[in-house]
């Protein structure tokens, strides 16, 4: 018994000595760690006190401390970022679909702020900026060495006063100033129009009415076209929409998928991932889909584009989207501030990160820039001579007056699809492609 107690003593002590000899280097580097992490702050401290007492004017102290959270927030990423009060109650203003400014959705990139988008019919969009652009100055003020905020901040100001931006735009050799007029910004999150028998979705922002917006319009337009029998398919337009809400994302996507993965999100702590799937029911019943996305589209919505591509639910046409393939959680701060901070990627069903390499269309079909009216193009728009214009023409005995009037009917519709070519050719494309997906069903 002595002998068997002396053994279970040994394994213990051996136990231990073996776990004090594994701890005991960990133990000691979490400690230097901690060390070294109390030096930068006395460090900190230290250029602080400095800065306060020795600058050559005056500093207000809390905007120090500010600027010393900030910079420690951009320096991770271009997305993480400090929100002063203010900044904070505007971006939940923004979310609810209302604000005052130009209506651009913009990054930071080599110093400058850089356009993802425009929003539809906002003062930016009205006066011609791009996505891609770069502002380089505000009102004469150069925007280099500014953090994303500060660059912001300069753009706003009262409602109805002029302020003019300096963009530089690939293809064009030199800067240009461009005015614009500041206004209240009040998005429509979701535009539906038909065009012949297809339906139209223009979503052009993620926020608390996308999906509201989307499906009332759908229903709408459905309507419109005598029942769901009579529309050949839809196109969901997300060009220049540079995302929003998360969740926003998911609604529309599952508003077209009956099953499988919408998107997964991971995130440094394996247990912080989520998974989200679509619920049964789709408001196209079954009917094609065109995708429409450029270099604009970005975020949330990438996420719908590489959820609807990845289920093969619809056919993505245009050009590479953005690639912001991250998650920023808001996290509200004393004093009523706010910290936006990068906490997760995202990806498509395939399980593929879409950052920095964004949604490869399944069809690349380029927006061509306007051409200058030539005088070919005026002598185009006079009306055609045909043997239907010449006098005393006989007669065609084929066919009766219904078909004769159903004929002239589709002539319009074809001319209709022809004159949206010259308007919009990516979307044009996308409605030619469901009208012969249509005509091949039929032929079926």
């Amino acid at each position: 018994m002595k002998k068997i107690l002396m053994v279970a003593l040994a394994g213990t002590l051996a136990g231990t000595l073996a776990t004090t000899q594994i701890a005991g280097p960990l133990i000691a580097e979490e400690a230097k760690n901690n060390a070294s992490v109390y030096q930068q702050l006395d460090l900190f401290g230290d250029i602080f006190e400095r800065i306060r007492s020795q600058y050559v004017e005056e500093v207000d102290e809390a905007d120090l401390i500010e600027a010393a959270i900030n910079g420690m927030l951009t320096s991770l990423d271009p997305h993480s970022s400090y929100l002063a009060p203010k900044d904070f109650e505007d971006m939940q203003v923004r979310t609810r679909g209302s604000f005052g400014g130009l209506g651009i959705e913009v990054t930071q990139e080599d110093g400058f702020v850089k356009v993802i988008s425009p929003m539809d019919g906002t003062p930016a969009d009205e006066a011609g900026i791009e996505s891609g652009d770069f502002i380089t100055h505000v009102d004469g003020e150069s925007l280099l060495g500014l953090n994303l905020n500060d660059a912001v901040e300069l753009m706003r100001g009262p409602i109805g006063s002029e302020i003019i931006i300096t963009v530089v735009r690939e293809g064009e050799p030199e800067p240009f100033d461009v005015s614009i007029i500041r206004d209240t910004i009040k998005l429509t999150a979701v535009r539906t129009r038909v065009e012949g028998s297809t339906v139209v979705m223009r979503i052009s922002a993620f926020n608390d009415q996308t999906y509201p917006n989307l499906e009332s319009g759908l229903k709408k337009a459905v309507e419109e076209l005598g029942g769901i029998e009579n529309v050949n398919g839809f196109v969901v337009d997300l060009r220049n929409n540079p995302g929003g809400l998360l969740v926003q994302a998911i609604k529309v996507s599952d508003a077209f998928l009956n099953e499988g993965e919408i998107v997964s999100t991971r995130g440094r702590d394996p247990q912080d991932s989520d998974r989200y799937n679509a619920s049964e029911g789709d408001l196209a019943q079954g009917k094609p889909i065109v995708v429409l996305i450029n270099g604009g589209s970005a975020s949330a919505s990438e996420i719908v584009a590489g959820a609807l591509k990845d289920h093969r639910r619809a056919v993505v046409v245009g050009t590479q989207s953005f690639g912001k393939g991250s998650v920023q959680t808001i996290m509200p701060l004393q004093g009523n501030g706010a910290m936006r901070l990068t906490t997760a990627r995202y990806y498509t069903p395939s399980g593929r990160s879409i950052q920095a390499l964004g949604v490869s269309p399944n069809i690349v079909v380029e927006q061509p820039r306007p051409k200058p009216v030539s005088e070919d193009d005026a002598n185009a728009d006079r009306p055609r001579r045909t043997e239907a214009s010449l006098r005393g023409i006989i007669s065609n005995d084929s066919m009766t007056e219904d078909e004769k009037a159903q004929l002239e009917e589709d002539r319009k519709k074809v001319e209709a699809a022809a004159k949206l070519r010259d308007e919009d050719f990516q979307l044009s494309y996308a409605v030619d492609l469901l009208t012969g997906l249509s005509a091949l069903a039929a032929s079926k």
